[in-house]
């Protein structure tokens, strides 16, 4: 099988599970972000990811600092994240997912 193929079929595989997560409705960004703030908050062993951490993650780290706030603004409204409202820093823990 070439690489091709093999990306391909790790693509209809992602988004089935994706779909199967109801992330379909979710931007590439708001994606992106939800899955950086899991895997962050799991290897950090916290239910909280930092809004530093999310923005230096390999899977955000090339969006731009506009476009950032405004997924990470919209998952909260959307109620995937919610924000530690017992620290004045932006700490955000996934909600809507069990890990």
């Amino acid at each position: 099988m070439s690489k091709i193929l093999k990306l391909t079929e790790l693509r209809k595989l992602m988004l089935e599970m994706e779909k199967s997560l109801g992330l379909q409705e979710l931007s590439e960004v708001e994606r992106d972000i939800l899955c950086a703030a899991s895997e962050i908050a799991q290897t950090e062993l916290s239910d909280y990811a930092s809004t530093s951490h999310l923005m230096n993650h390999t899977l955000v780290s090339g969006v731009s600092r506009p476009t950032f706030f405004r997924a990470l603004s919209s998952l909260v409204k959307k109620g995937h994240l919610s924000k530690n409202e017992e620290d004045s820093r932006g700490y955000y823990s996934v909600t809507h997912f069990s890990r």
